[in-house]
């Protein structure tokens, strides 16, 4: 042990966001699906020890490997003495098996991998809409608190909970095999997996928080989950890959997004400096193993737009960036799609043709379409770009986008007196 005084009080917090769910999922691995919360109590009660030892008794020398001692002695005390155990589990294990499942409790790091992909695709159950997933891949896949999910969902905490209680309720009756994964029931969910993860990374890279434009928590665990699925044969497909790629270069640009005041930097203002070149360099990576592969989807797309953005300043990508926006539009319409394909419009044709295309949008509920109006109005009509921003910030929830806006009207009515 170390000696107490050197303990870093941030080191258990962090433990607890990397192993609690890998305790959970090998044990869920073991036991199923079913057993979820046996498996949560047991992961919780590791760390509740871990709390008590190492305040008295400082941090192990090799902390993780001791939580996953203690992980494996209360499992096996479960086994042998826990009421529940005894009720539910052992009449459905014949004796001579018994001492399979003591023996068995394996938290190997190849278990561990292997445990989190089946974890993943019993959280991704088609059955739950898609907000369900989400919220089960924050809670069972991410360690997430319930007031955590609530804020990432600008939701209360009861509506989250009863939306949990009804997930982890089908999950339970739909019994899925997490043992041996099944490759016809892996091709069946795979989609369903990678569309959580994808609407999981969204979720940090435009939050919704009041107070946060970015959650880079929820950035990082959709890439630590995405990265997962590139580890297995099977599920280390070119949409797997082009989805990483995708997270890779969004991400490396987190930093230079938002400014020190926690306001809004535009892509032009960015300072490429604070740009991650080493996420840059691994989302080329997983866009060319992307496309090594024989298939097409949106993931594809909006990598290729992404790695043009981490390129260098050079008004000439811009013609390349709008023909992937046509595509991506033909693929899977969407209106972010389409006022996204709009302001590249706009940096290939010129504002006054791209306020045409957008006026043809007709997002009138949408405040992104009152901010991109405001844009492509700027420098022809300040009276009517300074309605849309206002029109903007009357429709948008986020405090953050509230006063970016109200920065930029104030910038304009400046610039419009001082003339």
């Amino acid at each position: 042990m170390v000696e107490v005084e050197s303990i870093d009080n941030n080191l258990l917090p962090h433990l607890f966001r990397t192993e609690y769910t890998k305790m959970i999922a090998v044990i869920c691995h073991l036991f199923g699906m079913q057993h979820i919360e046996l498996a949560e109590d047991i992961a919780s009660d590791t760390f509740l020890k871990a709390t008590e030892i190492w305040s008295l008794k400082g941090i192990p020398e090799n902390p993780i490997a001791w939580l996953y001692t203690v992980a494996k002695n209360k499992t096996k005390d479960y086994l042998k003495r826990n009421v529940f155990f005894e009720k539910e589990i052992l009449p459905n294990i014949k004796a001579e098996n018994l001492e399979y499942y003591e023996t068995n409790i394996d938290f190997t790091e190849q278990n561990i991998k292997d445990s989190q992909l089946a974890m993943i695709f019993a959280v991704c159950d088609p059955a739950n809409s898609q907000e369900a997933q989400i919220c089960l891949a924050l809670q069972i896949l991410c360690g997430f608190s319930l007031e955590d999910i609530a804020n990432a969902f600008l939701s209360n905490k009861e509506t989250i909970k009863k939306r949990l209680q009804r997930a982890r309720e089908n999950l339970r009756r739909q019994h899925f095999e997490i043992q041996n994964l099944d490759p016809t029931e892996i091709l069946l969910r795979l989609d369903a997996v990678i569309t959580t993860l994808y609407l999981l990374f969204n979720e940090g890279y435009f939050s919704r928080s009041n107070d946060k434009l970015i959650r880079k928590d929820l950035c990082s665990e959709a890439m630590r989950l995405t990265f997962t699925l590139t580890e297995n044969a099977m599920t280390n497909t070119g949409k797997v890959n082009a989805l990483l790629a995708l997270q890779c270069f969004q991400s490396s640009r987190l930093d230079a997004r938002v400014s020190a005041s926690e306001e809004t930097v535009l892509f032009d203002e960015q300072d490429k400096n604070l740009w991650n070149t080493e996420l840059i360099n691994k989302g080329n990576y997983y866009l060319v193993e992307a496309c090594s592969k024989d298939e097409l989807s949106k993931y594809h797309l909006e990598a290729s737009i992404a790695y043009w953005h981490t390129t260098a300043d050079d008004n000439e990508k811009w013609k390349y960036i709008l023909p992937l926006y046509n595509q991506l539009i033909l693929v899977e319409y969407s209106p972010i799609t389409a006022l996204n394909r709009t302001f590249a419009f706009s940096k290939v044709y010129g504002n006054e043709k791209a306020i045409a295309e957008a006026e043809k949008l007709n997002l009138q509920i949408n405040h992104y379409y009152h901010s991109l109006l405001g844009y492509l109005y700027s420098p022809i009509d300040t009276d009517k770009a300074i309605r849309h921003f206002r029109q903007s910030i009357s429709l948008t929830n986020s405090d953050v986008e509230k006063k970016q806006l109200s920065k930029t009207i104030y910038r304009l009515e400046k610039d419009t007196q001082s003339l």
